[in-house]
């Protein structure tokens, strides 16, 4: 799954384009850098590799996140409709912005519900966040047609799904904008960093300045640059561009891989009939980072977590249920407004009337799922071995609980 597996020498190239130059840093300094500008080229890149119009790349994902919800004007008092299972950055950026996370339930799709999308919309909903998990996609269709209805914005957080497809278009260009995550585990990475991208040339501009102070990014002379509005400094450097942009012309090749490896290991899961799969909207777009596989019952589930752990194999199989970084049950710190500073009231109310267990359709979903990461480096036999072990492993756990 994640891009680092096959750093190689087409990473060392062009970070040693940036060290040859001196100039780290993504504005300025244009004389000293000699034509040398990472940053750029990928941005150009990314808008080729997922046909979008406009990339802005930023330190990370989650402040791509909180850079593209304010550049939608979403704000104090909004409320932004986000899935219960998703990683922490999700909510985190939504109180970053002064707006209140609203939870909902997801389906085996492992992403958000659209049915539970409709039941949480109040006066006050302002965006829904659907969260592309696990290199697939959300229902975007049914979706896309709820904030049509409702005039809302749709803002896709497409952190772990970049070169995931749905219906022929690149997850990401589908909502009004979408955000990426390129830090370390993922498909395609920069090490730290993320990006916005969007086909609306007015927000693209916004995220432009709002990521480097406000500047506006209009003269020859930056130091001299307007400013037309506060922005912070979520700027990405030049030598992680440089790794992210070496990354992104191995895309293709990991998505192969990536996809065959996939297949291999779910012929191998489907030989027991107890196993079912996330259902996936459109199969051929699906990256495959994931497997993501479902059994019976939690009992069965969590027998066979303590039995992959017992056989030293569970490495890599991921139990989202008991995730502390992944769901709402174990969010504690959420659940608590546990902050150092102070949020405001809306959000403090909003937070401490959160129960981990106001979610039963997701806990019926999550408390028997289980993911299996997909390596790059990964050989045929090495896959078949993997598979037949985690299969024998479920296998022994139903044998005892048909015994029992």
């Amino acid at each position: 799954m994640p891009g680092f597996e096959l750093f190689g020498p087409e990473e060392r190239k062009e970070i040693n384009d940036v060290m040859d130059t001196g100039i780290l840093m993504r504005y300025g300094f244009d004389g000293p850098r000699k034509g040398i500008w990472k940053s750029k080229e990928l941005e150009a890149a990314i808008c080729t590799t997922l046909g979008c119009n406009f990339a802005q790349l930023t330190s990370s994902g989650t402040s791509a996140l909180s850079t593209a919800l304010t550049c939608l004007g979403i704000g104090v008092g909004d409320e932004v409709i986000m899935p219960a299972f998703t990683f922490v950055a999700s909510f985190e950026s939504v109180l970053s912005v002064g707006a209140i996370p609203v939870l909902a339930d997801v389906d085996e799709t492992l992403t958000l519900a659209p049915d539970a999308v409709r039941r949480a919309i109040t006066p006050r909903t302002k965006c829904v966040m659907p969260v592309h998990m696990c290199g697939a996609m959300a229902d975007l269709d049914a979706l896309g047609q709820i904030c049509k209805e409702q005039n809302l914005i749709l803002l896709e957080d497409t952190a772990q799904s970049f070169g995931a497809r749905y219906k022929g278009r690149a997850l990401g260009t589908i909502g009004h904008a979408g955000i990426f995550s390129f830090d370390f585990v993922k498909t395609v990475t920069c090490a730290e960093g993320g990006a916005v991208i969007t086909n609306d040339k007015d927000l693209y501009i916004k995220c432009d300045g709002f990521t480097d102070h406000g500047h506006d990014h209009t003269g020859v002379d930056r130091g001299a640059d307007l400013h037309p509005f506060i922005g912070y400094n979520y700027r990405i450097s030049e030598l992680h561009a440089a790794i992210g942009l070496a990354q992104i012309r191995k895309l293709d090749k990991f998505l192969t891989i990536q996809k065959r490896t996939h297949t291999q290991l779910k012929a191998i899961l489907s030989t027991i009939p107890e196993i079912s799969f996330r259902r996936i909207l459109d199969t051929d777009g699906d990256s495959c980072t994931f497997l993501s596989w479902f059994l019976p019952t939690e009992e069965i589930t969590r027998a066979v977590i303590a039995e992959l752990r017992q056989q030293n194999i569970l490495a890599g199989n991921f139990y989202w249920f008991d995730n502390n970084w992944h769901y709402i049950r174990k969010w504690d710190h959420l659940h608590q407004a546990a902050t150092l500073n102070n949020l405001n009231e809306d959000q403090r109310k909003t937070l401490t009337a959160l129960r981990p267990d106001s979610f039963p359709a997701s806990d019926k979903v999550m408390s028997r799922c289980v993911s299996t990461a997909i390596g790059l480096t990964w050989t045929e036999e090495q896959t078949k071995e993997k598979g037949e072990k985690i299969v024998a492993a479920i296998r022994k756990v139903l044998e005892k609980a048909l015994v029992a």
